[in-house]
């Protein structure tokens, strides 16, 4: 295939603000979501008819895994199929700092490397906290922005209730850009399923 509707970074915070109860809970409400059937329809439905869907785990500086690379979702199997490698995600980096930046340079790597032409390229920043490692992603946001990439943005606050200030200043951005919240990890299927249905959709024009 040579063209898709959309390539999709699913970059997920893996680093000690995170604990393992809640990293299953973001594995399994992001399956969850990808399972859904609107969700779905919108990553094969397009003009295209196929998405190319990637998953990033990332932590401190230096701790960026791809554990799923780019795969094709071109029918409800192949999105069923993603939804179960990420169910099954393994927290495979070190759970350290978090570096927001050194995950956008990671995406940006992948971005480098797709397989088919894509209509829009997106990068999903799903995390608890602000960055405090490695490069800072303002300037990297900036760059990708500058080269049509989006970079929307999932804040979960039971942390850090002023997150979304955070990640709107340096984190989201590109063609109509958006961050979403939940309040703790119990709202996290929710919020995810609502962005994915408004990223895949496009932006709002």
């Amino acid at each position: 295939m040579d063209t898709v509707d959309l390539a999709l970074v699913l970059a997920v915070d893996g680093s000690a603000s995170v604990t393992y109860e809640e990293f299953g809970l973001i594995a399994g409400g992001m399956a969850a979501a990808l399972r859904d059937p609107v969700v779905v329809r919108g990553l094969t439905g397009g003009p295209a008819r196929a998405s190319l869907c990637a998953l990033l785990l990332w932590s401190g500086a230096g701790a960026q895994e791809v554990l799923t690379d780019w795969t094709l979702i071109a029918s409800p199997a192949d999105a069923a199929g993603f939804a179960d490698a990420v169910d099954n995600m393994s927290r495979v980096v070190q759970a350290g700092q978090t570096a927001i930046g050194e995950a956008l340079l990671a995406s940006l790597t992948l971005l480098a490397h797709l397989p088919a032409q894509p209509a829009r390229q997106v990068v999903d920043v799903i995390g608890d906290g602000r960055s405090n490692d490695g490069v800072p992603p303002g300037p990297i946001r900036d760059r990708m922005a500058t080269a049509g990439i989006t970079i929307n943005g999932l804040c979960i606050l039971h942390e850090e209730p002023d997150l979304l200030q955070s990640y709107t200043r340096e984190v989201i951005g590109g063609p109509g850009a958006f961050a979403v919240t939940c309040a703790a990890y119990a709202d996290f299927t929710e919020a995810m399923r609502q962005k994915l249905t408004r990223e895949i959709s496009g932006p709002i024009v």
